[in-house]
């Protein structure tokens, strides 16, 4: 398989033709928005007229049908534009080419809501906060991993019968805290309401949570800013707790990434793309996006344990691509060596 973990400059039209067919599991992808930006070699989204731009993304779209496995998926998210006050509804016109001239089945129209969208009020229209993101196949044979899609981010571990939380449940966090370079008073802030958090698991009141601590978890590439970045930044650690979903729906909640000195203007969040990753493969199945941007796409891949290719014409693109995936890899190594540690 050519390209295989690897970020690739270039122009996504040609590389893709080097994929051979049927070899790909999951393309997912969000393509330039149309007149929304610029590259100095040219560029899908740059083009003058509407019907230009969706003929464009049809010629990368007919080789993600051609390269995905008979059981493969393909996810494209494509952004709207307003003209002379009227919204063109590009992700629409997208999806109709799309199932009429490829041929492909339109499974789901997964909508992404974002929680803090640009906050530009106008006078005489709503603030746009959503997305879709389509989900296309191009057989009825396609991978699809509900029961993965439907496990919250940690699960609480039952005593055995099903009844309550484990012992363990969270306990993986203690010698990280002690690890940790946080001050003696921030660790005993960080383990009081760890013990806290994991009293919530066992008596039902929250179904799992996640934990991340300052110099453990936090990416120099990555995190959001609001308000779990000031509790990670003034307390050393940040609790999110998971209240459970026992019917999820064809809607995605989460805000729009800021990365640290990311030179994309759209960075689409990792979240969206493991939510796709966790329903429609599996590990070791391979993961392409022709537009990689920011990473975001292999990142996800990784952490899933699926291979991936990205692919982007714009060279600053791919090499802050590459460096966020190596901060992510070292953390990994970090984590992983913690944990050898600890066994012993």
């Amino acid at each position: 398989m050519p390209f295989w973990n690897e970020i690739v400059c270039g122009d996504s039209a040609d590389l893709l033709k080097l994929i051979p067919a049927n070899s790909i599991d999951l393309v997912i992808t969000s393509p330039p928005y149309f007149q929304q930006r610029e590259y100095d070699g040219g560029g899908v989204g740059n083009e003058k007229k509407p019907d230009d731009y969706i003929s464009a993304l049809m010629k990368i779209f007919r080789e993600c049908v051609r390269v995905i496995k008979p059981t493969g998926s393909i996810v494209f998210n494509v952004g709207d534009k307003y003209e002379d006050s009227s919204l063109l509804l590009m992700p629409y016109r997208f999806a109709i080419a799309a199932t009429e001239q490829c041929g492909v089945i339109l499974v789901n129209n997964v909508t992404w809501v974002k929680s803090n969208p640009t906050p530009r009020q106008f006078k005489r229209r709503l603030v746009s906060s959503t997305e879709p993101f389509f989900h296309f196949v191009k057989s009825q044979e396609y991978k699809y991993f509900l029961d993965e899609f439907l496990k919250p981010v940690e699960e609480p571990k039952t005593n055995g019968n099903g009844n309550g939380a484990g012992e363990n449940v969270g306990k993986k966090y203690f010698p990280l805290i002690e690890q940790s370079t946080l001050t003696q008073k921030q660790k005993e802030m960080a383990k009081s309401a760890l013990e806290e958090v994991i009293e919530e698991v066992r008596n039902g009141e929250i179904q799992g949570f996640r934990m991340k601590i300052r110099g453990i978890h936090s990416e120099p590439f990555g995190g959001q800013d609001g308000g779990r970045k000031i509790q990670l930044d003034k307390n050393g650690f940040t609790i999110i707790r998971i209240y459970g979903n026992p019917l999820k729906k064809d809607v995605i909640a989460t805000p729009v990434e800021s990365l640290k000195n990311c030179p994309h203007p759209a960075i689409y969040p990792v979240k969206i793309v493991d939510e796709f990753i966790k329903l429609l493969t599996q590990k070791g199945d391979v993961v392409l996006d022709p537009f990689v941007g920011s990473g975001s796409t292999a990142v996800a891949a990784f952490q899933n344990e699926r291979a991936y290719i990205g692919f982007d014409i714009s060279e600053e693109y791919c090499l802050y691509a590459q460096k966020r995936l190596s901060s992510v890899k070292h953390q990994l190594s970090l984590w992983e060596r913690n944990n050898a540690a600890n066994a012993y």
